[in-house]
């Protein structure tokens, strides 16, 4: 075992420990980077002038907003000093110069107060010419509106394979997208401070490119801006982005004023102006064998990315790379492209297009499964990778016998078969209720995709009285990443857990950071606190070992004090230590650094191996569904999932529940709707509150909800033997989808193939009752009419 992933006795990692600032939360004494805007004097407000058109040219006259009270500067584009861009691919101006979605921000006003700032952006007047716009997938797919690079991944002939396969199907999928809804919308707060210094608290998974982009906007070198991160109230990806351009308006605010400037947007503006998780419409075709073996895929994925590029481009080569999910699929051709249309800029959400591209294979397996007459369950384990395959991308599948052993273990955990013929006994009982279980696996990749992104640094401080002070360069937005650094630290220096402090990430103290993303963070990030800690540790046991005359090598740090092997050697406090080594003139701080080892990946062919490793995970899921009203009621979830030596339990059986109900969210409730009419409010956001946004809440929770993770499952060459658990999770919920697919069924005749739109929402699932009671009824009709026909000679 490397010793990276080796752990000492008596470690802190690995033993259940609540959220670090639980306390904070639950009494809402928590901070967030808008409350610091109450602990300033003279702070102006930011409000955006909104586009009522999709696509227009408009001209501005701001002297209205100038005559409202309160209002002290409207924000244009000739108050830029540096580049008017708020993205990294030149695409992206910070004030347009048109206007390219319902609710894009064109100007921005500052006021005294909130309210001032509000009425004067309604006092600007806007002059627009409209100017035709695209606003679904087909449309873009029709005039040939796309953006960025065409990717694909091939492997051997599935031409050739589909054109001898015995069993083939195509067809055309389409998935929605996700609103990330986070409780803390978008916030940033700027000052310059009395050195020139450009202070911007922001509410961002990317500081340091939050950072970036600031200072081109200002025309400033990085080293004159300065961005924190205190915590987040939800990111889920919505804050990689998306954050650097509010940012930017504020500290350009903030510049030319000389007085702060905050910038919260309110629920229904973040909810227009922000993108969400890309919809992706999906053409396939897919070859099998008589045992239902794969044979063969050719699919097609066509993301809508919204008005510009963002991060649609590696979202896409994720989706590609996550077709296969957990299936060997010999021959095999994916094409992507991203759509051009008049919406939100769609990006980063949890799972970075790994869920719409494992839409693909399941929802085929869904679908065809009744056709091919083999259970859906039998057919995926048919299916699964086995020790020593590669994915389509070229990599090899390392512990791909972890797929098997955790979908034995859910079997048997969820008595699933003999749950089964229970449910068909409901079934046969009860005509307009029906009830499924459904299983479905989990293979995820752990990486950036970008290999210059999976590297991390940290900045380590141990003072005299033996406290300890951490930064590293990853945000907490509640996924419980500090708690594991705390844990990491503690384990590596061996001090109690109450001695060590998280600081706010900050620019200015980890540079060059990579984002709070693709599940890496604790990888990357532990893997930097370690070594830094460990530099200290090493300066430490020279000390000690000279304290208890001893040598270095065989001192031992554990829970806060010092001691050699053997039961009679002294110990000392770490304290002691501590002091022994100041008044010695030994270093106690440290900077750490990790990079990702193993990766090597061509973005131009789409090969290599750009996954540290692979998550694994599987989950059953059973639902009721009402046959009057598609109403769906989660009965019971069963989950195991691979997170190898868990850092902290408890953090990852929150973050495993937490994914399944957000992926079970975006499959069966959340509907985005966007007006797609030709009226005056075409391309308008119509879900733009939780009273039209569905969410899920208590009452979609499941009755039973047991969550095991995958024991015995160390990972070589990651911090103390653990794997990522943020993304992979949620893709768990594919099960509650197939148990619904499973349980529209069986309102119809034996074989029927459930096409299920994305969510499954009730109305969704309603018209599937119906197509597949419409099915049973022509069933019925043709048998009666056969029965007549034979009964006509014999009566004769």
């Amino acid at each position: 075992m490397s010793d990276l992933a080796a752990r000492p006795a008596d470690p802190v990692v690995g033993t259940p420990m609540r959220h670090e600032s639980a306390a904070l939360h639950v009494t809402g004494a928590a901070a967030y980077t808008d409350d610091l805007a109450a602990r300033r004097r003279d702070v102006l407000t930011a409000w955006p002038v909104q586009s009522e058109h999709a696509h227009a040219r408009f001209a501005l006259d701001v002297a209205g907003a100038l005559g409202i009270p309160g209002v002290v500067r409207v924000l244009t584009a000739d108050d830029v000093p540096g580049r008017n861009d708020a993205g990294v691919k030149d695409d992206e101006p910070l004030f347009p110069s048109e206007a390219m979605f319902h609710g894009h921000a064109l100007a921005w006003v500052l006021g005294e107060t909130a309210e001032a700032a509000r009425l004067g952006a309604a006092a600007v007047a806007v002059e627009y010419e409209p100017l035709p716009s695209i606003i679904t997938v087909p449309e873009a797919i029709e005039a040939g509106a796309f953006q960025g690079i065409p990717r694909t991944i091939r492997r051997g002939d599935p031409d050739g394979a589909l054109a001898s396969a015995p069993h083939v199907f195509e067809g055309v999928s389409e998935v929605g997208g996700q609103e990330h809804f986070s409780l803390e919308t978008h916030a940033s707060l700027a000052h310059v401070d009395s050195e020139g210094q450009v202070f911007v608290d922001c509410s961002t998974q990317h500081p340091s490119e939050t950072q970036e982009i600031v200072a081109h906007v200002l025309g400033l070198p990085s080293n004159r801006v300065t961005v924190q991160c205190l915590r987040m109230g939800g990111g889920f990806g919505g804050k990689e982005m998306q954050p650097h351009g509010f940012a930017a308006i504020a500290a350009l605010g903030a510049v030319l004023t000389g007085r702060p400037v905050r910038l919260r947007l309110n629920r229904t503006q973040d909810l227009t102006m922000t993108g969400k998780r890309h919809p992706f419409h999906l053409e396939w075709k897919a070859g099998f064998d008589d045992d239902g073996r794969i044979l063969a895929l050719a699919t097609t994925l066509t993301s809508d990315g919204g008005w510009c590029l963002d991060l649609s481009e590696p979202v896409m080569g994720r989706a590609l790379c996550h077709v296969d999910n957990a299936y060997w699929i010999p021959n095999f051709v994916a094409h992507g492209r991203v759509a051009k249309t008049n919406k939100t800029s769609q990006t980063a959400f949890r799972g970075f297009g790994g869920p719409q591209g494992m839409f693909v294979i399941e929802d085929i397996l869904g679908r065809v499964a009744p056709v091919l007459g083999i259970d859906a369950a039998t057919l995926r384990r048919r299916n699964f990778y086995e020790p020593g395959q590669t994915t389509p991308y070229g990599q090899v599948v390392r512990h791909a016998e972890r797929l098997q052993d955790i979908w034995r273990r859910v079997i048997e955990e969820s008595d699933f078969d003999a749950r089964r013929i229970t449910i068909a006994e409901f079934n046969r009982t009860h005509p307009d209720t029906k009830r499924a279980l459904a299983i479905t696996p989990v293979k995820f990749g752990i990486s950036f995709t970008l290999t210059a992104y999976n590297q991390a640094g940290a900045l380590v401080h141990v003072y005299k009285d033996g406290s300890v002070l951490i930064n590293h360069g990853g945000t907490e937005m509640g996924q419980g990443l500090h708690t594991k650094m705390l844990q990491v630290a503690a384990t590596s220096l061996g001090v109690d857990p109450t001695s060590v402090r998280l600081a706010p990430t900050r620019t200015d103290k980890v540079p060059n950071t990579s984002a709070t993303a693709a599940s890496s963070s604790t990888d990357l990030n532990g893997g930097a606190v370690k070594h830094a800690c460990e530099q200290i540790r090493a300066h430490l046991a020279t000390v000690a070992g000279r304290l208890l005359g001893i040598d270095g090598r065989d001192v031992r740090f554990a829970r806060g004090r010092v001691t050699g092997l053997g039961p009679s050697v002294p110990s000392l406090a770490f304290a002691e230590v501590v002091t022994a080594a100041y008044e010695a003139r030994v270093p106690l701080w440290a900077a750490g650094f990790y990079r990702t080892d193993g990766l090597h990946w061509d973005t131009e062919a789409m090969q290599g191996s750009p996954f540290k490793y692979f998550s694994y995970g599987a989950a059953a899921t059973e639902v009721e569904v009402d046959g009057f009203t598609g109403a769906t009621r989660t009965l019971r979830v069963d989950i195991v999932h691979d997170v190898g030596d868990s850092l902290s339990p408890l953090i990852d059986v929150g973050q495993i529940e937490g994914g399944y109900v957000q992926g079970a969210g975006w499959l069966t409730l959340e509907e985005l709707r966007w007006d797609t009419g030709d009226g005056p409010g075409r391309g308008r956001l119509l879900t733009q509150s939780a009273s039209t946004y569905k969410l899920p809440s208590f009452s979609e929770m499941p009755e039973t909800f047991n969550v095991g993770l995958f024991e015995r499952a160390t990972e070589d060459g990651v911090v103390y033997g653990s794997k990522a658990v943020g993304e992979p999770p949620l893709m768990l919920a594919f099960s509650a989808r197939e148990a619904i697919r499973e349980a529209v069924a069986a309102f119809g005749p034996h074989g029927h193939s459930v096409g299920l739109a994305s969510p499954a929402t009730p109305e969704a699932v309603f018209r599937a009752i119906r197509d597949a009671q419409r099915a049973a009824e022509a069933i019925d009709a043709d048998a009666l009419a056969l029965a007549d026909a034979e009964l006509v000679p014999a009566e004769r």
